[in-house]
């Protein structure tokens, strides 16, 4: 059986997902929840969206090094981003 692919995020995403849930996708609670900007909670629901298979095609390789770059993903997530548009 395979592993579902919320179980597959990263644990600070899995928690991400769960704090969008509960806030019902009101993007104003997460914010002040996770003290995060606008913008942030939707690049964090793009990459959730990329890293479970729901392809983004607004995500590109400067997009992925800017996540980096703001602390938004890890080195290792953008690693695997990149590989993955290859």
């Amino acid at each position: 059986m395979a592993i579902p692919a919320y179980f597959r995020l990263p644990r600070e995403l899995q928690d991400f997902v769960m704090v969008f849930l509960k806030s019902r996708g009101n993007i104003r609670e997460v914010e002040k929840e996770l003290g995060i900007s606008y913008p942030t909670v939707c690049k964090r629901l793009d990459l959730v969206n990329e890293l479970i298979g729901n392809r983004n095609p607004h995500i590109n390789r400067n997009e992925i090094l800017n996540q980096l770059e703001r602390g938004d993903i890890t080195a290792k997530e953008a690693t695997r981003l990149l590989k993955e548009q290859t």
